[in-house]
């Protein structure tokens, strides 16, 4: 046999037991799998005339780190505007927006992502602090949970929306103000598609690149694979084609989109689309979503939030939301939905529980995605209904704050706001943990996400206190969330997530050790290699 890939003095780490293996040497065959394990010189035997040889130096080999919540093409899109995820206040806001008119041709649009609603203090979120800077220029501005938006008046003139609206989801609204004038905030998909249905889109050739680029990126940071939580427009399309063309970096497993209103049919077809793909993506799931989010008050609690929101559901019917798991669970598909209030979490594990009552494989997966405040009886359901916890631990950090002064805390209130991504409670319970970013809602490097689980401090200011401490992860639990986690979640934990002969060659090379480094310059660690199936991603230059 001559191998495709060899890597040698190396460091060779098993995300389950947290311990180096044995071996220091690791060959990959020509179909991509680990074909062995070994000593220097039994190893590096197996190397041909084309073979792939890299003297690693030490270095630690995991196996490929996978993002369990990612929007690759969302990303790629909504990036290329003005990053407004570092403003503090609406000052700096408003100087960033002026910056950017300056630079605008006149009649261009502005596009802007990330704002945090933080910025608004006690302030209503709406466009008028900005409407001296933006007078004249349509801008649309998502905030950073991707949920909401704010348009200026401009936009919203050139959209043709001047009043209030009804939408199949139920927590989509234009917000008005008492004379019902738009104040310029969208929530939720159906509305914030109003006004960008208006503006300009780049071309299809812009955005394979973007998504290129991106992808590039994201393999350049030690990813290997992504959950891919969207399939929408030629999502899939875009897939395809880099993928036949040699330049897809990660192995994608892709869950389209069912949304309320989606009828019998629609739910067939989601059936009949799974399994497309190639030979680095395929569409294995579905997307659901059960609630929206708190900071933008739809999220769906089982008390409202401190201004009275957050009442309902996202399906104006949740029980259709029940009878579209069960269809699907019964047809095999996995179902992924999107639960952050408690009582979305419980009316998701509940729909799970009923649809496994009524047959189907038991062995089809379920998860959620999110979980950002849950209390201990529905917490303990995730371990046993077999549902999978999807968390996004750099959420916690950035976007609410240990004393609970920021807007997510202050709207639920002490007792909701002490139970925040109970990550080491689920892990404690049982449950599988799979860990994400949510890119583009916050930074897809995943050795930030390791650190953010384990540190739960402001990415900016480590010097801040955490946000419950708590439900810190170890090092280890948080690798697993990236890797053994990642791999039973897409029900691959027999080919995937583990240095094994046997298992797929995905492979991430890190200058340091991940479980012993400090998880504040856990970050700055160098990612020295990524391989894909052998096929080598990423190679720093001082390999």
């Amino acid at each position: 046999m001559s191998a495709r890939l060899v890597l040698h003095s190396a460091r060779l780490l098993d995300p389950v037991t947290g311990d180096f293996l044995a071996a220091s040497a690791l060959a990959v065959g020509g179909d991509g799998r680990i074909a062995a394990l070994g000593d220097e010189r039994e190893v590096r035997g197996l190397a041909g005339a084309g073979t792939t040889v890299v003297d690693l130096k030490g270095a630690v080999v995991t196996p490929g780190l996978v993002d369990g919540h990612v929007h690759p093409v969302t990303g790629a899109e909504l990036t290329g505007g003005l990053d407004l995820s570092g403003c503090a206040d609406l000052a700096d806001v408003r100087e960033a927006l002026a910056r950017e008119v300056r630079g605008l041709e006149r009649g261009a649009w502005l596009f802007g992502w990330g704002l945090d609603p933080n910025v608004f203090g006690d302030e209503p979120v709406g466009v008028a602090p900005f409407d001296a800077v933006l007078d004249g220029v349509p801008a649309f501005l998502l905030l950073f949970d991707a949920h909401s938006a704010l348009a200026s008046r401009r936009a919203l003139e050139l959209a043709g929306v001047d009043g209030p609206r009804t939408f199949a989801q139920a927590s989509a609204e234009v917000v008005c103000d008492a004379g019902g004038r738009p104040t310029g905030l969208l929530q939720e998909d159906a509305a914030c598609e109003l006004v960008e249905r208006v503006a300009p889109r780049p071309t299809r050739e812009e955005r394979l690149e973007r998504l290129a680029s991106a992808l590039d990126s994201m393999a350049a940071a030690g990813l290997t694979g992504g959950h891919v939580m969207d399939a929408n427009g030629d999502s899939l399309d875009l897939f395809a084609e880099l993928d036949a063309a040699g330049r897809l970096p990660l192995r994608l497993r892709v869950a389209p989109w069912c949304q309320p209103g989606t009828d019998a049919e629609g739910v067939r077809e989601l059936i009949a689309l799974q399994g497309r793909g190639g030979a680095l993506w395929r569409v294995a799931g579905v997307k659901l979503f059960m609630d929206g989010t708190i900071d933008n008050g739809t999220a769906w609690l089982e008390r409202p939030d401190r201004h009275g929101e957050s009442t309902h559901a996202f399906w104006p019917e949740p029980g259709t939301y029940s009878e579209v798991i069960g269809a699907l669970h019964r047809a095999g598909v996995p179902t992924a939905t999107h639960a952050i209030g408690d009582a979305a979490v419980r009316h998701v594990l509940d729909s799970v529980e009923k649809a496994r009552a009524t047959g189907g494989d038991p062995a089809v997966r379920h998860r959620v995605e999110h979980i950002e405040t849950v209390p201990d009886d529905t917490l303990r359901r995730f371990a046993e209904l077999g549902v999978v916890a999807s968390m996004q631990p750099t959420h916690c950090c950035d976007f609410t704050r240990a004393d609970h002064t920021d807007n997510w805390s202050r709207r639920l209130g002490e007792e909701r706001a002490g139970r925040a991504w109970r990550c080491r409670d689920l892990v404690d319970s049982g449950a599988t943990v799979v860990l994400g970013s949510d890119w583009p809602i916050a930074p897809f490097p995943p050795l930030g996400v390791l650190a953010g689980a384990v540190h739960r401090r402001p990415t900016r200011d480590l010097t801040q206190p955490p946000h419950g401490p708590g439900q810190a992860l170890t090092a280890l639990q948080a690798l697993r969330g990236l890797t053994t986690g990642a791999a039973y979640a897409a029900g691959e934990e027999h080919v995937s997530g583990r240095l094994a002969p046997g298992h797929r060659a995905d492979l991430t090379v890190l200058a340091a050790d991940p479980l012993t480094t400090p998880a504040a310059e856990l970050p700055d660690v160098p990612v020295l290699l990524t391989a894909v199936d052998g096929r080598v991603t990423h190679r720093a230059p001082q390999l």
